[in-house]
């Protein structure tokens, strides 16, 4: 396991060789996810008509260890809406941040709404 989670703007960013993608490279290698960012990857890729085996591929590509969503990580997600709602986070991101919070790793996304979010979690823009 690498010591950062990502976040789906962050993995997308890779996908489409965006700035910032060599940052992700460095650090994609185990790095932590939640399954809702799998979803979300997926749901991105599918949404573009990418065939099944390469979404495959390009998940395992990134060798990502992933952590369930489970049922206290789904409550502590939703509390969070409270601190984020006005920076319209997704519930992956709310995933990704209880994530940070519990394992006390920090968090790379390609997002800027993360900027100044004070939780406590050493959020790393890639731009």
């Amino acid at each position: 396991m690498n010591e950062i989670i990502l976040d789906t703007s962050a993995i997308v960013a890779v996908i489409n060789r965006e700035p910032g993608a060599d940052l992700v490279l460095e650090v994609a290698g185990g790095a932590v996810v939640s399954t809702l960012v799998v979803a979300e990857v997926v749901s991105w890729l599918a949404l573009r008509n990418t065939p099944a085996g390469e979404v495959y591929r390009t998940i395992e590509d990134f060798r990502l260890a992933v952590e369930p969503f489970h049922h206290a990580r789904a409550i502590a997600a939703g509390f969070l809406i409270t601190k984020t709602r006005r920076r319209g986070l997704s519930l992956a991101d709310r995933a990704c941040l209880t994530l940070a919070i519990e394992l006390g790793l920090p968090v790379m996304t390609g997002d800027r709404a993360w900027r100044d979010i004070d939780l406590g979690v050493d959020v790393r823009l890639i731009r």
